[in-house]
């Protein structure tokens, strides 16, 4: 009598036609997942999961998860990636933001605790604010201005990791926290606000790239690919407390400017702007925890990251072709 092959492990994916969700269905399928991806559309895009809706094991969704969520059948994880990333939307849907990290951090927890599943919350390195430690390890509390227009996205996370730790404590349900840094790649959307799609929209149109202050403030970015391998890893090991996943390696923001446009061969000049209110002077993670328990660090190079995001914008419709170099 020949042995039942096991059911294929069954997750949902919170926000997963947005940026980072989308590439998190595209990592779980290539797993061997079954995957309901989950998504109002408020920042997401049905483009970012055209190329996986035929796929059997591919669902999807629409729905606003700050509503109550039924899912029916078994579920096994549950990536709450939902909520609006760019820093233009912190001015433009602050309410949503704010809705999203509680009531939708707290009806996801809720379908966790019903299905006995397993979940992870998509946290960031705003909850260190503007950090006063450098660099920033999980243990350091944060100097956040919850009044400040950065405030929402802020204390939208730091209200959701809360709000985990609380069920995890009192309900025994099974999380993980991953704090992601900032992280770029394919499917970003181009008026997101961020430093390195900012840069590439405007290198590929010809534009002034806009350094706000004097670019001396540093960013440290990490290729997409690493940071769903690295949600992957913290998803299944048994580390319940936060974890940073990010790139070490900081730049000056003018220095990206500068990678940028070398890599695009554009002509286009550098321009200064005022610092925006509660910019980071500096955002870099402590990576300690991720090395010793996950066995995990990134592993793109920035300029090989950057050099495929490119490409993949200047392959979009209406997009810019890339310059022919010169020089």
């Amino acid at each position: 009598m020949s042995k039942e092959r096991p059911a294929k492990p069954r997750a949902l994916v919170t926000g997963g036609a947005g940026f980072l969700g989308s590439h998190l269905c595209e990592w779980l399928l290539g797993e061997g997942y079954r995957v309901i991806c989950m998504d109002n559309l408020r920042t997401g895009s049905l483009e970012n999961i055209a190329h996986l809706r035929e796929d059997a094991n591919f669902e999807y969704v629409h729905h606003d998860v700050t509503l109550h969520i039924e899912v029916e059948g078994e579920l096994d994880e549950i990536y709450h990636f939902a909520s609006p990333a760019s820093p233009k939307d912190f001015e433009r849907i602050p309410i949503p933001i704010l809705k999203v990290g509680a009531l939708g951090t707290y009806n996801s927890l809720g379908l966790a605790k019903s299905k006995c599943a397993r979940l992870m919350l998509a946290s960031s390195s705003e909850v260190y604010g503007d950090p006063l430690v450098h660099p920033q390890p999980e243990e350091y509390w944060g100097n956040v201005n919850q009044v400040g227009i950065r405030g929402v996205y802020d204390e939208a996370k730091r209200y959701a990791e809360s709000i985990t730790m609380a069920y995890h404590r009192h309900h025994r349900v099974d999380t993980r926290i991953v704090r992601i840094f900032n992280t770029y790649g394919p499917r970003m959307r181009p008026d997101d606000g961020r430093v390195v799609p900012n840069f590439v929209s405007q290198a590929l149109a010809g534009e002034p790239l806009t350094v706000y202050g004097d670019g001396s403030q540093t960013r440290s970015v990490q290729y997409v690919d690493d940071l769903i391998e690295g949600t992957f890893r913290l998803m299944h090991s048994e580390e319940t407390r936060p974890v940073n996943i990010g790139n070490p390696v900081e730049y000056p923001v003018r220095e990206i400017a500068r990678m940028i446009l070398s890599l695009s061969g554009s002509r286009s000049e550098i321009v200064h702007e005022p610092l925006p209110q509660d910019d980071p002077k500096q955002r870099c993670p402590d990576i300690t925890r991720a090395r010793e328990i996950l066995n995990w660090e990134p592993r793109v190079p920035a300029r090989e990251g950057l050099r495929t995001t490119l490409d993949w914008f200047a392959k979009q419709p209406h997009r810019p072709q890339v310059p022919a170099p010169h020089g």
